[in-house]
């Protein structure tokens, strides 16, 4: 047996879970990998932990921030796609908040969880969209966001499913913004997992059996009912709500592995929220996008 060291954004998450689930069902182990997982405050510490060497794999890394790290040389390349669209990433105020709208957030704090995470970007999108002039602040994982967000710390926090979800149908929360309200990142892949450079090469058969285990886990998490049962487990959740979290904010579309979408948005976002300067010519973005072919 491999052993892969993986930081993964986000603990809990439909998307960012997937190689736990694969793992505890058996995929990684029948591709000879034991995954030793370590979990982030977002995809910003994620892409950090790839970049050191810390970590071979990174899961739920921010692509524009991934962009703009290898547009400044970074060692960092990209193994497969994470998440297209950003439905599941919603920002909500305590249910007293006189807030009532994304616009009505000129000069007030707003959380997302690290530098150049999805929830980053994804916010800077929202700002740009509905021109307000809201201070991004970083809140870390979504359980600390909560607890500035309650303690009014910050004016507005984040959270993606299945955290939150409760306090939403308790009415202890109220969402503002869901990220998809952004035009922008709805064809975006805006989350991508990510391999070191040093460790691809070296090690490309491993990282392209990890691959192969992470497509198999896909398939069958959203094709075999036992899928949300272990997610549930895994997730500490009651099924019903990993079937609404699979069903309402992670459809199967969303999660397709092969392809990044959406690059001269993911470019055009990168470059006006200060990632990189200029596009990634079409050899660098060959070097950078090394999403192995199906059955490698």
């Amino acid at each position: 047996m491999k052993f892969s060291r993986s930081a993964v954004g986000a603990p809990n998450n439909w998307d960012s879970g997937l190689p736990d689930v694969g793992q505890r069902a058996g995929f990684f182990g029948k591709h000879g990998l034991i995954l030793d997982i370590l979990y982030t405050n977002g995809g910003g510490e994620t892409m950090q932990a790839v970049i050191s060497g810390s970590a071979d794999l990174g899961i739920s890394a921010g692509t524009g921030g991934v962009f703009g790290a290898f547009a400044k040389g970074a060692p960092v390349r990209i193994l497969l796609a994470g998440t297209t669209g950003a439905a599941d990433l919603y920002w909500y105020v305590p249910a007293t908040s006189p807030l009532r709208s994304f616009a009505d957030l000129d000069g007030k704090t707003v959380g997302y969880s690290t530098n150049g995470a999805s929830t980053h970007t994804t916010l800077l999108a929202l700002i740009k969209h509905f021109n307000v002039a809201a201070r991004p602040v970083s809140t870390g994982a979504a359980a600390l966001t909560m607890t500035q967000a309650m303690s009014r710390q910050i004016d507005v926090g984040w959270a993606s499913p299945p955290f939150g979800l409760e306090a939403l149908s308790e009415a202890k929360i109220r969402l503002i913004a869901r990220g998809s309200d952004a035009p922008s990142t709805r064809d975006q892949t805006v989350r991508v997992h990510i391999v070191n450079a040093d460790v691809l090469a070296k090690r490309r058969d491993a990282m392209n059996r990890s691959a192969a285990a992470y497509r198999e886990t896909y398939e069958w998490l959203y094709d075999n009912p036992n899928g949300v049962k272990i997610y549930a487990q895994y997730a500490q959740v009651p099924e019903r709500l990993a079937i609404r979290i699979r069903d309402e904010f992670m459809p199967k579309a969303a999660m397709a592995p092969d392809h990044v979408s959406g690059i001269a948005a993911i470019t055009k976002d990168a470059i006006d929220f200060k990632f990189m300067q200029a596009p990634l010519t079409q050899a660098q973005l060959a070097e950078l996008v090394q999403i192995p072919a199906p059955g490698k």
